[in-house]
């Protein structure tokens, strides 16, 4: 009855306060960590790029679901905080990506399905997700905003706090959010060709804001994140 409820609720302004906030404390983060004089010894480093990493996951969430709909039931702001995370995230093109995430859930598992990869093999299957799904002018971008930034924060800083962690945050969605839910698509008997994360709110969370629950975002797409583990 609970999940059934959470289909028919507004997402308003809900959706709005969390993707606006995903952006304002990654941003603050971000500020701070590149400010930061730090000591590799010092382990709050590594917490550092596991806050930023998490925050980057974030972003991307956010654009994910913009591109349900599930942001805001206002288009107009919906696509706009999908535009900002997506800038934000290594320079994405929304409207491109917004076609192939709606084709990989059209043509899940198969050969049409833009994120599946017929050889199950993780480093072959995140080379070829990295390759697709990245493009020359967002490389060229990301090193001219390196260059410039390098005037105003250490390099060091800005390889490990800002690089790094958009990097790592592209292997946790790639790991939770397509690769273990989907490397064995044509042996799950449903019909989303989906596997799901065991009952698990904490390390949902954690691991990718709740899309190990894949199969359950399969089946309710217009549920957003921040709700599917009521789903589960």
């Amino acid at each position: 009855m609970k999940s059934k409820k959470s289909l028919n609720l507004s997402v308003d302004p809900i959706g709005i306060i969390l993707g606006i906030s995903i952006i304002l404390i990654w941003a603050l983060s971000l500020y701070v960590l590149l400010k930061w004089d730090f000591d590799y010894t010092n382990p709050l480093v590594l917490f550092g790029i596991l806050i930023q990493t998490h925050l980057y996951t974030g972003l991307f969430i956010t654009a994910h679901d913009a591109m349900h709909g599930t942001v805001s039931k206002n288009r107009k702001i919906n696509k706009i905080l999908g535009q900002i995370t997506l800038v934000l995230f290594a320079f994405n093109s929304y409207n491109r990506l917004l076609y192939k995430h709606h084709d990989h859930h059209k043509f899940v598992a198969s050969e049409d399905d833009p994120d599946y990869h017929e050889s199950g093999n993780f480093w072959i299957w995140y080379w070829n997700f990295i390759k697709k799904y990245t493009t020359l002018k967002q490389l060229i971008l990301m090193t001219i905003s390196l260059q410039l930034l390098r005037f105003v924060f250490p390099l060091e800083n800005l390889l490990l706090f800002w690089i790094l962690p958009g990097i790592l945050s592209t292997s946790q969605l790639f790991y939770f959010g397509t690769y273990i839910p989907h490397k064995d698509g044509h042996e799950h008997g449903n019909k989303h060709k989906s596997g799901s994360l065991k009952k698990n709110h904490l390390w949902a969370f954690l691991s990718c804001y709740f899309f190990g629950y894949h199969y359950e975002h399969h089946d309710s797409p217009g549920v957003p994140w921040w709700r599917l583990w009521q789903m589960k």
